[in-house]
């Protein structure tokens, strides 16, 4: 059987010795991000397995701080997705979790997919900023570290689902990563990793955000990663300053608005036609 990992990254070692620093160092918590980094035919093979969670006995969240559909573990699983999924709780694979996370405690993955598995987000759905639940339900270990694969494709910025980072102090939104075809993203869970997707999502009826969402766990942590007034805990949702994720998008738009500002007209026409050429149109 072929490889899960894409050829670029196939020696997972290396890949973790390689970027372990740049995990470490991640803004605003330790995380990572990696484009194309599994086989692509096996992927669209999940994608093509994936059902519409909304038409099965799935798990439906509809409240103020969520609208979003989860499978039920393996029962949602077709005969592709289910190995993908096994081989991401396997030796191999937690290997390479536990060292470009560097963490002490030894990692292990979850059988039962608990809170994990097949997510999807229909249009005007959302899932505001939250940190995680930070025990394994059944088996009470500390959840350590989120593994997020996306499967759109075709998918355009206006649609936006963007994946958002934010500070413990809830002030600034550190990164925003668009869920797209073949995107990983790996990040360390503590009560202070807020996280998620806030903004109502705008892409078509008929299209959804699909992901795939995997929770690995240790006997144990560092206190550090503790809020000992909240102990024991489900997920604890916040709420995001407006004005704050107003000027994380100001930023940008400013930015671009200097730009052509201050670039010479004849520049502009010829970057607008290389880009048509690229992109096809």
């Amino acid at each position: 059987m072929k490889s899960f990992i894409a050829p670029n990254y196939s020696n997972l070692s290396k890949v973790a010795a390689d970027n372990r620093e740049v995990y470490g160092n991640g803004v605003p918590f330790p995380f990572i991000k990696f484009d194309n980094f599994f086989n692509e035919t096996l992927l669209d093979q999940v994608v093509d397995e994936f059902p519409d969670l909304a038409s099965e006995d799935s798990m439906e969240f509809n409240n103020s701080n969520e609208r979003k559909f989860a499978g039920k573990g393996e029962l949602s699983f077709g005969p592709q997705t289910r190995a993908f999924m096994h081989f991401l709780n396997s030796a191999p694979f937690l290997e390479f979790i536990q060292s470009i996370t560097g963490i002490d405690e030894k990692l292990l993955g979850d059988p039962y997919f608990i809170g994990g598995g097949l997510h999807e987000i229909k249009r005007g759905g959302v899932l505001k900023i939250h940190a995680d639940f930070n025990k394994h339900k059944l088996t009470g270990l500390d959840r350590r570290v989120n593994v997020l694969i996306y499967l759109n494709k075709e998918w355009n910025e206006k649609y936006g689902g963007h994946f958002e980072l934010w500070d413990a102090a809830m002030t600034e939104c550190g990164q925003r990563i668009l869920p797209t075809f073949n995107t990983l993203a790996i990040f360390t869970t503590t009560d202070f990793s807020y996280h998620g997707h806030p903004i109502p999502l705008n892409c078509p009826e008929a299209m959804s955000r699909k992901s795939l969402a995997l929770y690995y766990y240790s006997n144990g942590r560092p206190d550090t990663e503790l809020d000992p007034k909240v102990g024991d805990h489900s997920t604890l949702f916040r709420e995001t300053d407006p004005n704050a994720v107003s000027a994380t998008h100001n930023i940008v738009d400013t930015g671009k608005r200097v730009l052509r500002s201050i670039t010479p007209p004849i520049l502009v026409k010829i970057g607008n036609k290389i880009r048509r050429k690229l992109v096809g149109k």
